[in-house]
């Protein structure tokens, strides 16, 4: 049963792991993030999701574009690549993250340093990142090459969806997503980062832990506990019997080898993932109170921006505003 605990009712695991009883020689510190308050782990994460976007390879290369370098690509490159798509193929872009908005502009603003979310309201002042977010899309927009808002806010499974009908060339997503997508397109596809923004100053993408293993501060025999902890996250033998079925493994060494276990489509995401963790910034602290309020106020704009019932900079600063006030 899962159950919500309270910081003080877990034990710091650092002793454990300057013993020795924890190795975490062999994970990555961005896997490990989530779990951390106020310089302590409290939590080990058993397995990992990131955000990225999942394209088709077939369509770029009947336009006659190369594939992206997945790391240094910009939003610049994806705005190109959006535009020759659909002059050469006649395939267009989904507008990004029809679910969840905020995923997207997220990613955008963490690159220039901030926060969408701040102790007292919004977490940036400068709304260069967010503004961008929308101007790239209503750009494609009109340019013929963004797939309409009043198709693409529909919400429909995904076997329906207009990247599944081969209508657009890229689709956002979770990287556990991948599977269902891939299942519901039919064809090859592939899973890259978001692009960078000019002048990035920080990492946009962040690794986002599936569960996490703690041990009670109430422990009678902490150190037994953190021996088993160790032993279900680094050997190879149970992580053979889980095969990723608590989410992608954190340590380099066994999600290498799970990667040689599992099919070829789980593959492509344990491969992610691992570029994810070379390109990935600390994970933000949890969503304050009110951000189911805000993130339905930011799809509402979303919505109204890219129906052009109000102007982009209206719209903007209507998140700014809003977003401020709800989250105060």
């Amino acid at each position: 049963m899962l159950q919500w605990v309270s910081r003080n009712q877990l034990a710091d695991l650092t002793p454990y792991i300057q013993k020795g009883i924890i190795d975490l020689s062999k994970i990555n510190d961005s896997f490990l993030s989530g779990g951390r308050v106020g310089g302590k782990l409290y939590g080990i994460s058993l397995g990992t999701n990131a955000v990225c976007l999942t394209y088709d390879p077939a369509v770029l290369a009947k336009a006659g574009i190369a594939e992206p370098d997945s790391a240094t690509w910009t939003w610049e490159d994806f705005e190109r690549i959006a535009l020759e798509v659909y002059r050469k193929t006649g395939v267009q872009t989904i507008p990004f993250f029809t679910t969840d908005p905020k995923v997207g502009f997220d990613n955008m603003i963490r690159q220039t340093g901030s926060a969408t979310y701040g102790k007292t309201g919004l977490g940036f002042t400068d709304p260069a990142a967010l503004r961008e977010f929308y101007a790239i899309q209503l750009r494609l927009l009109d340019a013929g090459a963004l797939i309409r808002p009043e198709v693409a806010f529909v919400t429909v499974t995904p076997e329906e969806g207009e990247f599944a009908k081969g209508r657009s060339w890229v689709e956002f997503i979770w990287s556990n997503q991948f599977v269902s997508t891939q299942a519901a397109a039919k064809r090859p596809l592939k899973l890259a980062l978001l692009p960078n923004i000019k002048n990035a100053k920080a990492k946009g993408t962040f690794l986002k832990p599936s569960m996490f293993f703690s041990i009670p501060a109430s422990a009678e025999n902490p150190e037994a506990a953190a021996k088993f902890l160790n032993y279900f996250l680094n050997d190879i033998a149970v992580n053979d019997m889980l095969m990723g079925e608590r989410g992608v493994p954190i340590p380099d060494d066994v999600r290498d080898h799970m990667s040689t276990r599992v099919d070829a489509i789980n593959k492509q995401i344990f491969d992610y993932i691992s570029l994810a963790s070379k390109n990935a910034g600390p994970i933000d602290p949890p969503d304050p109170a009110g951000s189911g309020e805000f993130l339905k106020m930011v799809r509402d704009v979303t919505q109204e921006i890219l129906y052009k019932r109000i102007s982009l900079d209206a719209g903007v600063s209507k998140i700014m505003t809003q977003g401020n006030q709800i989250l105060k």
